[in-house]
């Protein structure tokens, strides 16, 4: 009897512990996660029909106002407008975004007189099995606060973005439609993921959560030179090119353009059919891109030689060549 209650009595301390943990962790950092608010063009064959709204969560990383979130909930966006804590709301812009991994990095045209910086921690010092916390907005309850433990790490590549590798978190902490873009928090407060998607049969949360690591965040984000163009490309091998009568050995199908980007900006087009290829889904009947500058794009190594020669932080006007529609098209691209 006295084993039993020693037990409970250790049990209710540790989950008394547990508790103050969050609840210190909650109030230390909830001031610099916000509310995203989006703008999305609704289109049906082509023509705009109206506008769809939609909202994520996200975290201030920097007294410049800059903002790590999941780049599904602002890719598409006409208008992004943050929600701070203290109820301002706040345009912002798109500084950089990295779709295979879900991470994207927004900025506030203005700084609110109060804002608070979360810290980034080190996702590579995490444990399966560490407790962990998300906050973010499920449903649109704004600053809503859920834990659990890291459940598993995921790390893979994928043709899509020049085969940009990415890395995920696996926890069974509650993660719902809103907490999208929101931070995953170790028990010290520091932010080691940003919220990606759930897997469920139901369509609701199922204890399968996963969240892209912090340290992916900051290698694609936040040490990178590479500025925002705004295509979702996929790289085509040598079969796929031969199946879409293209003349070279590859090229980089566009699948989609992003609002209020230099690619939509250019005129490049992304396309409309979806099928599964090579286990991934792809989107066809987009702009291919044969040629930036000098670069002949006939094999995916040359994805990153375009990216050391051109895209860096330097304006510029590059001539491109494009096949749309079986037609040839030249034009120029600002970057």
């Amino acid at each position: 009897m006295k084993h039993i209650l020693l037990c409970t009595i250790l049990l209710l301390s540790f989950s008394d512990l547990v508790g103050q943990s969050l609840r210190d962790l909650f109030k230390s950092v909830d001031s610099s996660v916000v509310v995203i608010h989006v703008k999305e063009p609704w289109r049906e064959n082509g023509k705009l029909m109206g506008y769809e709204r939609g909202i994520g969560s996200g975290v201030i990383i920097s007294e410049e106002g800059e903002i790590l979130t999941a780049s599904h909930v602002i890719q598409n966006a006409s208008q992004i407008l943050v929600e701070c804590p203290n109820g301002e709301m706040i345009n912002a812009e798109v500084v950089r975004l990295a779709k295979s991994a879900d991470v994207a990095l927004i900025k506030l045209r203005q700084i609110p007189a109060d804002l608070k910086v979360a810290k980034i921690g080190d996702s590579d010092k995490v444990q399966i099995g560490d407790r962990v916390a998300i906050i973010g907005s499920p449903h649109g309850l704004y600053h809503s606060l859920s834990s659990g433990i890291i459940s598993g790490r995921h790390i893979n590549q994928s043709q899509t973005s020049g085969f940009i590798r990415n890395e995920f978190f696996q926890t069974d902490a509650a993660i719902n439609p809103g907490n999208s873009g929101g931070p995953m928090l170790d028990m010290s407060g520091e932010v080691i993921g940003i919220v990606s998607y759930i897997l469920s049969e139901s369509g609701g949360f199922e204890g399968l959560g996963f969240a892209a690591t912090s340290n992916i965040a900051k290698d694609l984000l936040i040490d990178s030179d590479i500025p925002f163009i705004g295509i979702d490309g996929y790289f085509l091998d040598n079969k796929l090119a031969r199946t879409l009568n293209v003349s070279q050995e590859g090229g980089l199908m566009v699948q989609k353009v992003s609002n209020l980007s230099p690619a939509a900006f250019a005129g490049i087009e992304g396309g409309e059919v979806t099928m599964i290829y090579n286990d991934e889904k792809v989107t066809i009947g987009g702009d291919i891109i044969l040629q930036v500058g000098d670069i002949v794009l006939d094999h995916v190594d040359k994805i990153m030689e375009l990216r050391n020669t051109y895209f860096n932080k330097a304006k510029s006007n590059i001539p491109v060549r494009i096949l749309r529609a079986g037609k040839i098209i030249e034009m120029n691209f600002e970057i």
